[in-house]
């Protein structure tokens, strides 16, 4: 996945897989990842986790569009117990990115958003799927959950950690947005089912249909969701930090902030993802668990995402065959695109 070499560099590979239903791919993609995870799955009070029983009901309940594809992965581990329930991601542990996101609708609408979050918890996969016979394409996290994606019918949903403490029983946000772009259209349609679909923790997502329709919806344990028509997202609520302390730091105010400014610009694609590029957006803070990871530029229109990274880019559409890329992330290094 990845590594850091001297402490002050850390490459990243990042795989391109296209595989309509989940198959030898996603076997491999198991294989290799599966120690890690199920540490992570594992840590902490392990008690906490479900049963068996319990994490498959849920998603049958509040899921059960993705329950043929959910039984295909586990057949996959050879029946494993523990990544039979990891899989469900009901109640999973802990999970809280920083990220930077903003919608432009014209011309076209268009998606851009940073991930800032430590290298060596990076899955590294980006996705090309078919699960339920639509056509998705995001990077992969929880080896079948998304951080980010988009749908053949123009919907996009990128998250990021909503900035309150706190967990309960619910669903990991990256099955969530899977979850909306295998089976909604539309902007006002993925809000409808937040309303009803329970989560583990505070996230914010952001979401942008072929008609330009936007919403941030705020999303809690235990609460409605709070859906606004904010076209930007960082780790906080509204304008007011819920939380100061780590508002403060994850920047979370003064990121937002300069996603305002930006919007009122209304600057094309190619200055968006410049502006992500740079300071206050972009972040080199990796050992702290706060660097950028990627930055992604969603065109649904045109049915692709640009990966990119200062002074490389690397385009993935529904259709592309496998490949992989390789970046090398700087410790501190300040990046002054614009």
């Amino acid at each position: 996945m990845t590594g850091p070499v001297g402490g002050l560099e850390y490459h990243l590979t990042l795989r391109g897989i296209n595989e309509p239903v989940p198959g030898p791919r996603w076997r491999e993609l198991f294989r290799s990842t599966w120690p890690g995870y199920r540490a992570w799955y594992l840590s902490g009070d392990a008690s906490q986790r479900p049963d068996l029983p319990t994490a498959r009901s849920m998603l049958a309940r509040h899921m059960p569009e993705l329950v043929p594809t959910y039984e295909r992965l586990v057949a996959l581990t050879d029946g494993d117990d523990t990544a039979a329930r990891m899989l469900t991601l009901w109640d999973p542990p802990r999970f809280s990115p920083g990220c930077s996101q903003m919608v432009l609708t014209s011309p076209r609408p268009v998606l851009c958003r940073n991930y800032d979050y430590e290298p060596a918890l990076f899955e590294g996969t980006v996705y090309s799927t078919r699960f339920t016979g639509r056509r998705v394409l995001g990077t992969g996290d929880c080896l079948w959950g998304l951080l980010d994606g988009m749908n053949d019918a123009g919907l996009v949903v990128s998250l990021a950690f909503g900035g309150r403490r706190g967990s309960s029983s619910g669903f990991g946000i990256p099955l969530v947005v899977r979850y909306l772009l295998e089976v909604y259209d539309t902007t006002a349609q993925a809000c409808a089912a937040l309303r009803r679909l329970p989560v583990a923790m505070a996230y914010n997502l952001t979401i942008v249909d072929a008609e330009g329709t936007v919403a941030t919806a705020f999303v809690a344990p235990g609460h409605p969701p709070d859906i606004s028509t904010a076209p930007v997202a960082t780790n906080h609520q509204g304008s007011v930090p819920e939380n100061p302390e780590v508002a403060r730091a994850l920047r979370s105010v003064t990121r937002r902030d300069a996603l305002l400014r930006l919007a009122t610009e209304q600057p094309d694609p190619a200055a968006l993802a410049g502006a992500f590029l740079s300071e206050p957006l972009h972040n080199t803070g990796y050992s702290r668990a706060f660097g950028t990871l990627y930055t992604a530029l969603y065109q649904p229109s045109a049915g692709y995402v640009d990966y990119r990274w200062p002074g490389q880019t690397w385009r993935r559409t529904f259709d592309d065959p496998d490949a992989t890329t390789f970046v090398t992330l700087r410790e501190g290094e300040r990046q002054r695109i614009r």
